[in-house]
């Protein structure tokens, strides 16, 4: 299983955020949950503030561009495999960044991958 960490996580059904999360869990893989509100989604809290968790697999994005920039350095500390760049969240900059420090950025979506078996 595949440790991820959603930042953009909501605890609102409707956005894919919070699809993914289902859809995660379902699939076996343990999330953890970085928001704007604290709240719980699926038993798991959605933290407000950035967690030194360990094991991260994957880091999936469902935050604008606009905001990444803050969640750089820590995503970059966390040391993942890969991360996820959702339709939306498509950031050139990061993405060559994450690939100097061995990363790797995907441009896809979570979503599909889980249901097409490529997560």
């Amino acid at each position: 299983m595949k440790p991820t960490l959603i930042i953009g996580a909501t605890s609102k059904t409707n956005r894919y955020a919070y699809i993914a999360a289902v859809r995660l869990q379902q699939a076996g893989h343990p999330i953890f949950l970085i928001g704007r509100d604290s709240q719980t989604v699926l038993g798991e809290e959605v933290h407000r503030e950035t967690i030194a968790w360990e094991n991260i697999d994957t880091v999936t994005l469902y935050i604008n561009p606009s905001k990444q920039p803050e969640y750089y350095d820590y995503i970059i500390s966390l040391q993942p495999k890969r991360v996820i760049f959702n339709p939306g969240t498509e950031n050139e900059a990061f993405r060559q960044i994450l690939i100097s420090k061995n990363i790797v950025p995907v441009v896809a979506c979570t979503l599909v991958m889980l249901s097409t078996g490529q997560y």
